[in-house]
C-alpha cells in the first residue's frame, strides 16, 4: 500500500476515488500525557466525510454504505478522530487510512446467501445419545433413596 499523503485523494478501490474537497478537517488540542507539546500544538484531527452528499459514490454503493454505516453517521457524516501521535500529520494521516477502512467495509458487497443443508445421520445420533446420556445423570439425581422414618 502506497503511503498516504494527507492532501490527496482517497483511493477506495481502482474504480472508486475521493476527491480532497470531499474531506473537511478539524484540529484541536490533544488531551492526555505530553507535556508542553500537547499544550502548545493543534496536533488532534478530526476528519469529517459527507457520505450522504458525496458524489464520489454510485447511488447504489452509497445506500449500501449509509445503511451499514447508519449508527456511526453523524447527521450524514463519518467523523474520524485521531490523536494517538503526537504530529498533527501521523494523526492526519492515520485519520484517512481509518476513513479507508471503515469505507472499504462498508461498500463490500454482501456474502452469499447460505445454502440451506441438513444434518447428517451420524451427527443426529451423536447428538441424540448425548441428550440420553445427560438426561440418565439427570434421572439419577432424583431416585435416592429415603431413610424410613421411625
Amino acid at each position: 500500500m502506497a503511503p498516504l499523503r494527507p492532501t490527496a485523494d482517497l483511493r477506495l478501490t481502482p474504480a472508486l476515488v475521493i476527491g480532497a474537497a470531499e474531506l473537511a478537517w478539524r484540529f484541536s488540542r490533544s488531551s492526555g500525557p505530553g507535556g508542553q507539546n500537547v499544550n502548545t500544538t493543534d496536533s488532534r484531527v478530526e476528519l469529517v466525510f459527507d457520505l450522504a452528499a458525496s458524489a464520489a459514490l454510485p447511488p447504489t454503493i452509497k445506500a449500501r454504505a449509509l445503511g451499514r454505516l447508519e449508527g456511526k453517521l453523524v447527521e450524514g457524516c463519518v467523523v474520524i478522530a485521531a490523536s494517538e501521535h503526537r504530529s498533527q500529520w501521523q494523526n492526519r494521516v492515520a485519520a484517512q487510512r481509518r476513513l479507508v477502512e471503515l469505507l472499504q467495509e462498508a461498500i463490500k458487497p454482501p456474502p452469499p446467501p447460505r445454502r440451506a443443508t441438513r444434518p447428517t445421520r451420524g451427527s443426529v445420533q451423536r447428538r441424540l445419545a448425548a441428550k440420553k446420556q445427560r438426561g440418565a445423570i439427570k434421572g439419577q439425581r432424583g431416585s435416592r433413596p429415603q431413610l424410613p422414618e421411625d
